[in-house]
């Protein structure tokens, strides 16, 4: 398969959901209680993207609030603050490192095997990077904020390592916060490198809405199979890096922008892959997801985007099938070039 379609991660809850949830916080609704809801929303999801051809599935992380704030309330050596304003109108709860950081038990993963009970097709293991988990934390304990990362890292591996004991074939490790610090890219490198250390799952960082010329091309030394990339948003302007200085990894190519309520046509979509295919040297390396995760979009525009990147995925497939016929195309290096 080349051009697999696949999504960031994160998917919208719905109502019943976020209704289920207000409810936990307040104490009117009991934690099983709400992980059957849980259950049911991530049933729906993985059902969802098996019925409209989705490649790589994700379960949506309907048991998350944060992506930082969820690994830390499950981490001993965290307190949680009130809200903190992240971007726009998006507060939460930001973390603070008050004693050594320790992991008690598994996070994610029986989740994931919940997730991965529901298909045949792959889900990815699903983890917030260690440097992201340092950057968006306060720090009342280490001495620096590399010895803050660097014991984040271990702990991720740990995940990393039982994630893919459980089956897990992808592995993803997010890190917005990458590109926010360029001078300290080689500390999110390293930290990167001791989370993946060992693991022979594939396994991919997402970064999104940042500085990239600050950061490129040193990121591509960040120790994943494939690095995924928010570029509809920037109107593929890191393309123009690519051109300068080859893109040498796997791409998560983000085809639909998730800022906005608009939905794009198949058209579009197919237009942007297309012009993909001119810059890299070989289809089999890029993947098509949206930018990043569709949380903040609504169910509906959720699904409409991702129904789209599935559209126009298999349209341009069909075109390098015809142009190359099905045996060449699965088996070399198609382009449209």
């Amino acid at each position: 398969m080349f051009l697999p379609t696949t999504s960031v991660g994160s998917l919208p809850k719905p109502d019943y959901l976020v209704e289920a949830r207000s409810k936990f916080s307040k104490k009117q609704t009991t934690r099983e209680e709400l992980a059957e809801l849980e259950k049911r929303a991530t049933k729906e999801w993985i059902e969802f993207q098996e019925e409209i051809g989705i490649d790589i599935l994700v379960d949506g992380e309907m048991y998350r609030g944060d992506m930082v704030t969820y690994f830390a309330e499950n981490l001993d050596g965290f307190a949680i603050s009130g809200l903190v304003r992240s971007y726009g109108n998006r507060y939460y709860k930001k973390p603070i490192a008050v004693h050594d950081i320790k992991r008690l038990r598994p996070i994610t993963v029986e989740w994931y095997q919940y997730a991965q009970s529901l298909t045949k097709k792959p889900v990815k293991g699903m983890l917030t990077g260690p440097y992201t988990i340092m950057d968006w934390s306060f720090n009342e304990h280490y001495e620096s904020r590399r010895d803050f990362c660097l014991k984040v890292a271990e702990i991720v591996h740990e995940e990393a390592v039982d994630l893919e004991k459980a089956g897990a074939a992808y592995i993803q490790i997010d890190e917005p916060a990458i590109s926010a610090r360029p001078e300290e890219l080689d500390l999110a490198i390293e930290a990167i490198g001791i989370a993946t250390q060992g693991i022979k799952a594939k396994t991919l960082t997402h970064i999104c809405y940042g500085n990239f010329s600050k950061i490129y091309p040193r990121m591509l030394s960040i120790p994943v199979d494939q690095i995924d990339l928010e570029l509809s948003n920037s109107h593929f302007e890191m393309f123009k890096l690519f051109s300068k200085y080859p893109f040498t990894k796997e791409i998560g190519l983000g085809v639909v922008d998730v800022h906005r309520h608009t939905i794009e046509t198949k058209e579009e979509v197919v237009t942007r892959i297309e012009k993909a295919l001119g810059v890299f040297p070989t289809a089999l390396k890029i993947y098509v997801d949206p930018d990043c995760g569709l949380k903040t979009r609504t169910v509906d525009e959720a699904k409409a985007k991702l129904r789209v990147c599935v559209e126009a995925a298999k349209e341009v497939r069909e075109i390098l099938s015809d142009r190359y016929g099905p045996a060449k195309s699965q088996s070399s290096e198609p382009t449209l070039s």
